[in-house]
């Protein structure tokens, strides 16, 4: 359970780190997981300019491990607790920050899941589950605290200029420079840095984004986004691995659902 502190701190903030949710071997099994389902041929998969994988979208529809993830107490129960509501997954991903890969501009998760998958209220949240260290020196996540407060940014546009605009931002509503001083000048500009093994809870409508990762040090996280199961999307414009079609309520595991992989590595 949350402690009402740590409630506290998601509702002020905007995020919420929980440390040593996973151990060593699951972070390894997730991992490997996750490179293997990076391997994958089709158009989930989106990549670098020089063909290499980066991010994969619907990550829990193509493996089990990651499916077995998305039902981990740890994940379903704070997200219930925040939300009081049963949720279902809108969307997961992964997501490998590699060096000299590409950047994420500053946006809401909850802009496109609005203004394209009509996910019809900002209530949500971007559950990120750390495989590496993220330091201030593999790019990290960035944010702007309390942003969420400002519900939907609308000064925010599609960039069929940017460089990675068919693969990976061609559904990405980037938040213009002048919204972005403005918001930073009120409420400054945090890195989120952590364990590998720790979970990011984060509102949907906080906004942040990341720069390139100029380090010899890899940046990979899994991403599960969640909605209250009476909030859910009434656009089907996107495939299913952008944005939910199944809206039924997950339900929490044993931690030992996970740990069955483990041992069968």
């Amino acid at each position: 359970m949350l402690t009402d502190e740590q409630k506290h701190e998601f509702k002020d903030t905007g995020w919420l780190i929980l440390s040593d949710v996973f151990d060593n071997s699951e972070v390894e099994m997730l991992s490997e997981a996750a490179l293997e389902v990076l391997e994958r041929t089709g158009p989930e998969v989106g990549r670098e300019a020089d063909g290499s994988p980066h991010v994969c979208w619907g990550m829990h529809l193509f493996d089990e491990r990651l499916k077995a993830l998305t039902h981990h107490p740890a994940i379903v129960e704070s997200s219930r607790e925040i939300l009081e509501n049963d949720i279902y997954i809108h969307q997961s991903r992964i997501n490998m920050k590699q060096t000299n890969g590409s950047i994420v501009a500053w946006h809401q998760d909850f802009g496109t899941y609005h203004r394209v998958d009509g996910v019809p209220d900002p209530r949500g949240i971007m559950i990120a589950v750390f495989l590496d260290d993220v330091t201030d020196v593999n790019a990290p996540l960035l944010a702007v605290p309390g942003s969420h407060k400002e519900g939907l940014v609308s000064t925010a546009n599609l960039d069929p200029s940017s460089a990675d605009f068919e693969q990976v931002s061609k559904y990405r509503y980037d938040i213009t420079t002048e919204t972005m001083r403005s918001l930073v000048k009120a409420n400054g500009l945090t890195s989120i840095t952590a364990k590998a093994g720790s979970v990011l809870l984060m509102d949907m409508t906080v906004v942040h984004g990341s720069t390139v990762n100029i380090s010899p040090f890899r940046r990979l996280l899994l991403y599960i986004n969640v909605c209250p199961v009476d909030n859910r999307g009434e656009s089907f414009e996107r495939p299913e691995y952008y944005a939910a079609r199944d809206f039924s309520p997950i339900e929490a595991s044993s931690p030992e659902g996970l740990r069955q992989y483990v041992a069968a590595r």
